[in-house]
């Protein structure tokens, strides 16, 4: 008997603990093991027992039959939770994977029918001196680009202190107008590039330009102005967001050390969030960087350089490829294609210019302050 009790009880070892998001080598070979079944059944189904409609019919039902499985496995092996939160990823994976294949197709179309016809000559010269018998190495784009950072520079020097203003407005202050404004940013946000185009078209151009006027007439101001309007709620929207992430500790902190609400904002509010209004920033040239239906309305569009945008008609990127993609001479096509291609090179140059500008320079500066020490 005492033999019995001095012998060492068998404990049962608990799997161990995991969180419900973390991913493991098992998971994924579930996963993998799942699509390929869902694949097999789904040939065997609609190809040997059926007949398929067509390959959307059998990307659909695979990939039901894929979520299904997973969910199942999932299920059996984690449980409920960790089963809801696999199917809820692998959905979410698959959306970005669906929105990113195009991209990257229309991406990789651009450069392939662009890069061959680039050369150098296209950011130096115009149109000016090009015949229609000449290859698409000859002539450039050089009036659209001047034209494209004039326009946008404008629309951007409009943009950013009204957006931050009204942002600020929003966030900072208690007036009964908050709501009224908040209402009318967010009518804006829909409001179609046209539309702009065309209330700047009726409202400014058409009567003045009937009085002989050189600055309310077709040039780049007034293109700026239809894309500042496309452009403003999208900066307006995001700055708010990204005011209301600033912690409220850091607003009472400067308030008890005595600070004004106007020198919060300034102090504190602003400098916390720049890296999220460098990203308003960028979002608004996004929207607008690449618009041609406000500009056909407004800047008119040029075959010559033509650097002041306060008079005559002027050129952009934007112009420039539906003017040149739709001609049906295979010369002017690839112009245009050279012209799209042009402009996503200067819209990520001025990504990553703008994330030079507002990067976060705090852990730098901490980390200097701490190797002086």
């Amino acid at each position: 008997m005492t033999a019995t009790m001095a012998r060492p009880a068998t404990t049962r070892r608990l799997p161990a603990k995991r969180r419900t998001a973390a991913t493991t080598g098992e998971d994924r070979l579930v996963a993998f093991g799942c699509a390929v079944s869902a694949a097999l059944l789904t040939w065997f189904v609609l190809h040997l027992l059926l007949t398929s409609p067509g390959w959307l019919a059998d990307l659909l039902v695979g990939y039901a039959l894929f979520l299904a499985m997973l969910y199942l496995v999932t299920r059996d092996r984690l449980g409920r939770l960790a089963a809801t939160d696999k199917l809820v990823s692998a959905i979410v994976v698959t959306g970005a994977l669906g929105l990113l294949v195009p991209l990257l197709f229309l991406l990789g179309y651009v450069i392939v029918q662009g890069a061959p016809h680039l050369r150098w000559e296209f950011f130096t010269t115009d149109m000016g001196a090009v015949a229609t018998t000449d290859p698409s190495t000859r002539g450039g784009g050089l009036h659209a680009i001047i034209g494209t950072l004039e326009q946008t520079a404008m629309a951007l020097l409009l943009v950013v202190p009204l957006g931050l203003l009204t942002a600020v407005f929003l966030n900072e202050t208690r007036s009964r107008l908050r709501r009224p404004v908040r209402i009318m940013v967010d009518a804006m946000s829909g409001l179609p590039s046209i539309v702009a185009g065309l209330f700047v078209y009726a409202a400014l151009i058409i009567p003045n330009a009937q009085r002989g006027s050189v600055l309310f007439n077709y040039n780049g101001l007034m293109a700026s102005l239809a894309l500042a309007m496309v452009m403003l709620p999208t900066v307006t929207r995001t700055v708010d967001v990204v005011l209301r992430l600033v912690p409220d500790g850091l607003r009472e902190a400067s308030l008890a050390l005595g600070a004004s609400r106007a020198r919060t904002v300034w102090s504190v509010v602003l400098p916390t969030a720049r890296t999220g209004v460098t990203t308003a920033i960028i979002l608004g040239v996004a929207r607008v960087v690449g618009e041609t239906a406000p500009l056909l309305l407004t800047s008119f569009g040029a075959t010559l350089l033509n650097a002041n945008p306060f008079a005559g008609p002027q050129e952009s990127l934007p112009m420039f490829v539906y003017r040149f993609v739709q001609l049906p001479l295979e010369a002017f096509r690839e112009r245009g294609y050279v012209g799209a291609l042009v402009l996503i090179l200067l819209i990520f140059a001025l990504f990553a210019l703008a994330r030079l500008i507002g990067r976060d320079r705090s852990q730098r500066k901490a980390k200097r302050t701490k190797e002086t020490r």
